[in-house]
């Protein structure tokens, strides 16, 4: 009898085919299983390296022991004549069959009913073997703007703030590092790989999903992808009514900390709730508001107000209102004293109504410090804010800015370098963080981060000049003038030049961009051209300017103690007491408590 013959007879080829089917549907369901029930990542390898171990005994015991109606024989104890093995070998065939049929409902199961389900095609498309760096561990995530699917694409405001409510909702969980909006939108309406995504905000995981609103009947999918082999681990579509999106918030959040493992340490946060209308128009005023065009700030007061007239205690539409009065009065539309009391009001309101809210104490911090430059006030806030939100985005924020005011330089670097990691591809993250190195000294450091800026936005204002004063600074003058004369904002670019021509040593080209700055500017920025006096050795004038740029509420006055061009004053006898007029003086300053910790990255 051939060997191939004996094989079949002794139905070694249908064990092992059953033993093949058999093991993948325990590989499938163990895969399955074992997050529910948050079992360790290594049980479902384990599992199937048992299997393939196994296989070859497996086949062992069958040609040893062949399998009869009486059972388990050796070969010894069976006749080769006697027609026994047709049944035998029948049942193992309708054994195979049930366990395809199974393994195939299987398949079906993951494979199929999560595309049905999703109502829409959102593809990952990632190339295989990219994994992030060891710094983008498992438990980090990026939420990316919800695609906007209903009939008229009208509801894109309404499906960016629901991806951004969702950032929020997880933000709150300690363990979880979530990218900042900032970020996480930047790759909007880009055809970018999901791994390129998740490579250049280190990350492990993306969220995505898509919108789809038709009058108060809201259909939301969402999908959870694991960026290193763009396998789906979480997908859900939720048809629901537009009362039920604070639910629908709710679940995404909840089910994405459970998919990534992440043991909660207290309650699970939870949306805010409103009318739902009131909910439609804060999210329209939020999106218009970051236009920051003058005319877009205004059209988001209008709608604010409207949010509030519907729910006067929400106090989200209270804090970005207060937002928005800060931003009309740095560009001038509300006067300091309209912008300090209106704002003031609004995020009073805002942290009457919920006194929970970090965000809130961090508009208070603003307020405090950045406009009133009571920087005890600002400490205070900022502490309870942490304290409420210890990883919240808009608290870090604020507290580098005051930070770096207090001259507490190694703890806005820290800040600054931990707000960079949440916010990888945020312009104001590397602006912060370069400024405290600038400020500490740390010059080489400073020119990479403000170079970093430039490779995320080339054409940013402010940014060329910021990295031409860190160059004028390490004495390069000829490098600093270059990059003043890629200065897109005229009033900066003339500054820096005036500057980088008097470092030169051409005066008469120095005196040319100054008188020009005066001539087209004579009322703008009063601090940054009492830095060009300074620099330029007109110190009479540049004291002159500071009370100047003290008297219009210069935002930036504030930075006047550790401002490295000002250091031209520091010998003169008016210095010290224009500080502590300022309330800027060392002393004023060391007194200050700030016991802000900066969370682990």
């Amino acid at each position: 009898m051939s060997l191939i013959a004996e094989l079949k007879r002794r139905n070694v080829f249908r064990v092992g085919i059953a033993y093949l089917a058999l093991g993948w549907i325990v590989t499938q369901v163990t895969t399955t299983v074992a997050p529910m029930l948050h079992l360790p990542e290594w049980v479902g390898p384990v599992v199937l390296w048992i299997g393939v171990i196994c296989f070859p005994f497996v086949v062992m015991f069958a040609w040893i022991y062949e399998l009869t109606p009486e059972g388990l024989k050796r070969e010894s104890e069976v006749d080769p004549s006697a027609s026994v093995t047709h049944h035998t070998a029948r049942r193992l065939d309708y054994a195979i069959i049930a366990l395809l049929i199974l393994a195939i409902g299987l398949f079906a199961f993951h494979e199929i009913r999560p595309a049905r389900d999703t109502g829409v095609t959102l593809v990952a498309r990632t190339t295989p073997g990219t994994v992030p760096s060891a710094a983008g561990a498992d438990r980090s995530v990026a939420v990316l703007p919800f695609v906007d699917m209903s009939a008229g694409k009208d509801q894109e405001y309404f499906a960016d703030g629901i991806s951004e409510e969702l950032l929020n909702l997880l933000a709150k969980v300690p363990q979880l590092r979530v990218i900042a909006r900032t970020s996480s939108f930047s790759f909007k309406g880009k055809d970018v790989d999901i791994a390129e995504i998740a490579k250049k905000l280190n990350v492990a995981n993306v969220l995505e999903g898509s919108v789809r609103k038709s009058g108060d009947t809201l259909r939301i999918t969402a999908q959870l992808i694991r960026a290193s082999d763009s396998s789906h681990l979480w997908s859900q579509t939720y048809d629901r009514k537009l009362t039920d999106v604070f639910a629908v918030q709710d679940e995404i959040a909840t089910a994405v900390v459970e998919q990534l493992k992440v043991t909660l340490l207290g309650a699970a946060p939870t949306a805010r709730v409103t009318d739902p209308k009131a909910y439609a128009l804060f999210l329209q005023a939020r999106a218009v508001g970051r236009q920051y065009s003058p005319d877009a700030l205004q059209q988001a007061v209008a709608l604010y107000k409207q949010v509030l007239e519907i729910d006067p205690s929400y106090a989200p539409a209270w804090n970005d209102l207060a937002g928005a009065y800060f931003e009309l009065m740095d560009q001038g539309v509300l006067t300091m004293e309209q912008g300090r009391r209106l704002g003031r009001e609004a995020v009073n309101k805002a942290i009457e109504h919920d006194p929970s809210s970090a965000a809130a104490y961090a508009t208070a911090a603003v307020y405090d410090g950045i406009v009133d430059r009571n920087y005890a006030a600002a400490a205070r806030h900022l502490e309870q804010g942490l304290a409420l939100d210890p990883v919240n985005p808009a608290v870090i924020g604020v507290a580098g800015p005051i930070a770096r005011r207090l001259g507490r330089l190694e703890q806005a670097i820290a800040l600054g370098e931990y707000e960079v990691a949440r916010d990888p591809v945020s312009t104001e993250g590397y602006d912060g963080l370069a400024l405290a190195y600038r400020y500490s000294g740390r010059l080489d450091a400073s020119v990479a981060a403000y170079r970093k800026f430039l490779s995320l936005a080339p054409d940013a204002g402010w940014a060329h000049t910021a990295l031409g004063d860190v160059l004028l600074q390490q004495g390069d003058a000829e490098a600093a003038l270059a990059e003043y004369q890629k200065e897109p904002v005229e009033v900066f670019r003339l500054g820096g030049l005036a500057m980088a021509y008097h470092a030169l040593g051409r005066k008469a080209e120095s005196d040319s961009a100054y008188a020009e700055l005066v001539e087209k500017y004579p009322d703008t920025k009063p601090f940054s051209r009492a830095a060009v006096l300074a620099f330029r050795g007109d110190v009479d004038r540049a004291f002159a300017m500071l009370d100047k740029a003290d008297q219009q509420h210069d935002s930036d006055v504030g930075a006047t103690a550790i401002y490295p061009t000002f250091a031209p004053l520091h010998k003169d006898p008016r210095w010290l007491p224009l500080l502590r007029r300022l309330g800027l003086a060392p002393e004023q300053l060391a007194a200050i408590k700030f016991d802000i910790n900066v969370p682990k990255q």
